[in-house]
């Protein structure tokens, strides 16, 4: 992955991070990584453990940032999840999955932040 790709994504988290304390969430953890992969984000939000993948774009040229959190996609998470609740010792938690799309325009300022809850 080239660095440019890597800024984005770094920026595209830290303002997602923001914007979901802005709406109550309290962030758990960041950039959890295990050898089944990684989440973005683990948060909580009243009571629950939201894990959160983020998606920015800097361009729409191959389609809206949440599109790509595809099927597979969404069972590599889920896979990784079921990973942190077991070694964390959490599996009686309510959980939850969320996408943030995150769209900057050519100079990295935000165009739009779409929260979605309950993606899957």
């Amino acid at each position: 992955m080239t660095y440019t790709r890597l800024a984005t994504g770094k920026l595209g988290e830290d303002m997602a991070a923001a914007e979901l304390k802005q709406r109550g969430y309290r962030i758990v953890s960041r950039n959890f990584r295990c050898r089944l992969g990684e989440i973005d984000i683990i948060g909580e939000l009243d009571g629950r453990l939201i894990f959160i993948e983020v998606k920015t774009r800097t361009s729409l040229a191959f389609g809206l940032p949440q599109e790509t959190v595809h099927y597979r996609k969404q069972e590599k998470i889920k896979k990784v999840a079921q990973f942190y609740l077991a070694a964390t010792g959490q599996f009686q938690r309510d959980i939850g999955f969320c996408v943030v799309a995150v769209q900057l325009d050519q100079e990295g300022k935000v165009k739009k932040i779409e929260v979605i809850e309950d993606a899957f």
